[in-house]
């Protein structure tokens, strides 16, 4: 019969300090009795998990060896059960068992221990982490796409090379001032392509930009009915489009100052009307709508709109119109001879500008391509009368045509 043996619990084998349990995740050790163990320990004694978090460091001939008891490493199954180390004493038949804990050994395969400075990867663009990753795990088609897009990328390097060298030798045998007169001169030519019809061999003012030019017998007739509003608008409701801000800043100054005659204040309110809706139309984008302007608008005005001041696009398989930046060129040069016509052929093209929402060197190119005279004056009543106004005037003889001189952004080639 057997002898019996009793056992007795002793807890830690030290203070907060379980025996240590180690399993090699690669394999099993020939010579276990050459190894030398290692316990790290947590400096944080007040915390209640830190503090028993211990780190084994195990050292061979050839490997170390790392193990956890705490992190992403851990066994799971410390958690789920406790395990016990047990001594017996053969000659009293007693056994001590005591806490423990089991790590898992990991080989460390480098000697560095200090983890790899990762600034050089984390300051790398998205494209060329994933040409990393294509590097070391990519497929064969995939390596060959990356090195055809690199060979690519060359090209395109050598060919911006050479584009430059070329443009640089263009300027030195021509000349920058030669250049920009030559761009001048384009930009000029661009622009009078919108211009309303020019009539150099008239002999007054209002026959070099013909107002039918502007609006045919029929256009002018169909607006009678809207601008029948403004026409017969009192103080009171005059007032009241000002606060609304119901029209632009030009009809709304002009629309003080309409004439007592029947005829001529029509004549100016029909005028107004169509200017309010040139000056409207070109803050458009896209035009989505039949009626751009309005059910007020009438059928051949808006089909003038259309048809004259819009450009086609081909967008999400249909065709739009829109008012590109030469439509709103020719929109401008249409609202700047109305306002000529108007204003007795002087008009404040700063007005015009703050209304159209243009800067200023652009409507300036217009308007002299237009071959007005621009001076300089303080703004009328109601106006900044701090800034200084752009006078556009149309007199005869017509001055000669010069290049524009709102090139501010090529100065950049000097």
């Amino acid at each position: 019969m057997a002898a019996a043996a009793t056992w007795c619990y002793r807890g830690d084998p030290d203070a907060e300090r379980p025996a240590a349990l180690v399993r090699f995740a690669n394999g099993k050790l020939q010579h276990p009795d050459s190894l030398r163990f290692t316990v790290y320990r947590n400096r944080d004694t007040a915390h209640p998990r830190k503090r028993h978090r211990r780190i084994l460091v195990s050292e061979t001939e050839r490997l170390c060896y790392v193990g956890h008891n705490f992190g992403s490493e851990v066994m799971k199954c410390n958690s789920l059960c406790r395990y016990f180390v047990g001594v017996l004493d053969k000659n009293s038949g007693q056994m001590e068992v005591y806490n423990a804990e089991i790590f898992n050994m990991q080989p460390l395969l480098s000697d560095n221990l200090i983890p790899d400075d990762t600034k050089d990867y984390q300051n790398k663009s998205y494209r060329e982490k994933m040409d990393l990753c294509i590097e070391a795990f990519g497929t064969s088609k995939q390596k060959r796409a990356l090195s055809s897009r690199r060979m690519n990328a060359v090209g395109s390097d050598i060919v911006s090379t050479a584009v430059t060298k070329a443009a640089a030798n263009v300027i030195d045998a021509k000349g920058v001032t030669a250049l920009m007169q030559d761009m001048a001169q384009d930009d000029v030519q661009n622009i009078s392509a919108f211009l309303p019809p020019c009539h150099e061999d008239a002999d007054r003012p209002e026959h070099i930009y013909k107002f039918e030019d502007i609006l045919s017998p029929a256009e002018y007739e169909a607006l009678r009915v809207p601008a029948a509003a403004l026409a017969s608008a009192s103080a009171e409701e005059m007032a009241k489009r000002a606060e609304e801000r119901s029209h632009c800043s030009f009809v709304l100054e002009e629309l003080k100052f309409l004439p007592t005659d029947e005829r001529s204040r029509d004549h100016k309110a029909r005028c107004l009307w169509f200017l309010d809706t040139l000056i409207r139309f070109s803050h458009l984008k896209v035009i989505k709508k039949k009626h751009p302007m309005g059910p007020e608008c009438p059928h051949i005005i808006s089909r003038k709109l259309m048809k004259n001041f819009t450009s086609l696009t081909y967008n999400n398989g249909s065709i739009q119109n829109f008012i590109s930046a030469s439509m709103k060129a020719k929109l401008t040069a249409y609202v700047i001879v109305l306002a000529l016509h108007i204003n007795n052929f002087q008009t404040d093209l700063t007005v015009l500008q703050n209304d159209m929402k243009l800067p200023e060197s652009r409507i300036l190119d217009i308007a002299k391509a237009l071959r007005l005279r621009v001076s300089k004056a303080k703004g009328g009543p109601g106006l900044e009368s701090d800034q200084n106004h752009k006078l556009g005037t149309l007199s005869l003889p017509l001055p000669m045509q010069k290049a524009p001189e709102g090139q501010r952004k090529r100065k950049k080639m000097n």
